[in-house]
């Protein structure tokens, strides 16, 4: 199955998510709507116990409607507590995700955006995770499309996945 083919809805993938060439976490998820380009998928909290942002807490319960783009350069997660209610919206700058069969391939790029529930909270994330990366370095136009990227989240780019 390339890339640009669409899955079925139901189906259970594996969204692995890479960092420097090394997995950073792989976690199972459910097809929810794919068009061959903007794939969503929804997942259960991957991490172990509580990650506490210190703007947002993501914990056992916590739902995840994840929005994969094969052409965009990131990611947006809406996080619901296990209760239902919003939490916001996490977005990680990527490279396009790249289907393989049943897994999710996407590439993290250091640099995120938080956008709370309300709207009113907006957070650039991670740049300076960025900055020592070394990307701008070794692949200026990748950390170029990166840096778009952000920009874009931030302008409202989000609001695809709301």
């Amino acid at each position: 199955m390339d890339s640009s083919t669409a899955l079925p809805v139901g189906t259970t993938v594996t969204v692995v998510l890479t960092k420097a060439g090394k997995v950073k976490v792989r976690y199972p998820a459910t097809v929810v709507a794919d068009d061959g380009t903007h794939l969503v998928v929804e997942a259960a909290w991957a991490g172990d116990g509580v990650r506490d942002f210190g703007f947002v807490r993501f914990e056992g319960g916590d739902v995840f409607t994840e929005h994969y783009w094969r052409d965009r350069w990131y990611a947006v997660k809406a996080v619901r507590g296990g209760d239902g209610v919003l939490k916001g919206w996490y977005c990680d700058v990527t490279r396009p995700a790249d289907v393989q069969g049943r897994e999710v391939v996407v590439e993290d790029l250091d640099l995120d955006l938080w956008v709370s529930a309300d709207r009113g909270t907006v957070l650039r994330l991670d740049e300076d995770e960025f900055a020592a990366s070394g990307l701008e370095e070794r692949d200026p136009w990748a950390a170029a499309a990166a840096r778009r990227a952000l920009d874009e989240l931030e302008l409202g780019a989000w609001a695809d996945a709301a």
